[in-house]
């Protein structure tokens, strides 16, 4: 579960990219990443001051104002992470990855930094307020509701648990609630777990309503969605049940839902390769993008390398069983790297997909198109049967 917050720099953002880039706190620097800049600070700082001063026509080093009027410099988020979810920093780093190319978009200057000096994993990203297309990002409470929702949504789909309290305008649980729903006891939390115990069964919201009402819940359908229970003398609209089971949030919930469920039952028969691919991944030990890259930069040598022994023999072949058995061996090795190689690279695909957040929205847009196919067949056989009769 994240908890996400952001501080907006007035002041010195050289001293703030020094911080967040510490070797100590980074494991020598191997979870960082930079976008449109350099991943040192002194570069970074001198990169971000160049697109900032164009765009704003102010001073990057210009100390804050002891009034506390000084413009927004670059704003600081930091990410952590429960414990329990037991989340890794390589994962932890993805995430947060991915919040910067979802949130901010590919012209944005961000450098991304995992700390795991501490008892929990947490990521700081410091994005400078100035894009390099000169669009302006602010702090506010607006738009860090919109950093937490995104946060929300890339660790749904990554299997991590989101935060269950920082959606819908920011509003969050009392401790009250907060209490009952820990125990168990509150009208509130039996209608979360009556929704939670319905999302693997409808294929829609309109249902997952119909399946309540079923279940015996009183549900008003008005501008927002009220729930009552069974005994319950109140009714409950579904926003304040939580950022989770707001009508958005439910629809996203039971879409992906499929998608990970009836989808990939359907892509282990017919597009197996993701499932390769986790395969792959286990079975190598591949611990980091970094390290996928370096493999392929190996194999790639290797195969070229193969190949020049290969010319050799071919051209020093005599009719002897030796030299014959030396170069099938050699093309055998050669046919495996290739395979090695375009594997590899389909898994770097992959993982550069997810980062951009286009893999979840290919998958979701997918499934939309099978089943609006599935729809249309089922309508024509009803209209032959018909035309039949």
């Amino acid at each position: 579960m994240p908890y996400c917050k952001s501080v907006g720099i007035h002041g010195h953002v050289d001293k703030t990219l020094s911080y967040i880039l510490d070797p100590d706190k980074t494991e020598e620097l191997k979870y960082t990443t930079s976008i449109n800049c350099m991943t040192e600070a002194e570069l970074a700082y001198q990169q971000m001051k160049a697109v900032y001063e164009q765009y704003s026509r102010r001073s990057y080093d210009a100390p804050q104002s002891k009034s506390g009027k000084s413009a927004v410099k670059a704003i600081h988020y930091i990410i952590s992470f429960a414990d329990s979810e037991n989340v890794t920093p390589e994962l932890a780093h993805k995430i947060a990855k991915t919040l910067v190319r979802k949130n901010f978009g590919d012209d944005a200057q961000a450098v991304i930094a995992t700390h795991t000096n501490t008892d929990h994993v947490h990521c700081h990203i410091l994005v400078n307020s100035c894009s390099l297309s000169g669009k302006r990002f602010y702090d506010n409470k607006k738009s860090l509701r919109i950093v937490r929702e995104n946060t929300n949504g890339i660790c749904r789909a990554l299997g991590v648990t989101p935060a269950l309290n920082f959606e819908n305008k920011g509003r969050s649980i009392t401790h009250y609630e907060w209490e009952c729903k820990k125990n168990g006891v509150s009208w509130k939390e039996h209608i979360r777990q009556s929704i939670d115990s319905l999302i693997p069964a409808v294929s829609s919201f309109d249902e997952l309503l119909s399946e309540l009402e079923r279940r015996g819940f009183t549900v008003k359908r008005e501008k927002y969605i009220y729930v009552k229970a069974p005994g319950q003398q109140r009714s409950v609209s579904l926003w304040k049940l939580g950022e989770d089971y707001t009508e958005e949030s439910l629809n996203s919930r039971i879409l992906w839902r499929i998608v990970v469920g009836d989808y990939a039952l359907n892509a282990m028969k017919n597009d197996p390769d993701i499932y390769k691919q986790l395969a792959v991944i286990n079975q190598d030990g591949i611990t980091s993008i970094g390290d996928l890259e370096g493999r392929i930069s190996k194999l790639t040598a290797d195969y070229k390398a193969l190949q020049e022994q290969l010319s050799k023999k071919l051209l020093m072949q005599e009719d002897d069983g030796e030299m014959s058995s030396e170069i099938l061996a050699l093309k055998n090795s050669l046919v495996e790297k290739k395979k090695k190689i375009a594997m590899y690279t389909d898994i770097r695909k992959t993982y550069y997909d997810i980062s951009r957040g286009d893999y979840i929205s290919k998958l979701v847009e997918e499934e939309k198109m099978r089943r609006e196919q599935e729809k249309n067949k089922k309508t024509q056989k009803t209209k032959k049967k018909k035309g039949s009769r």
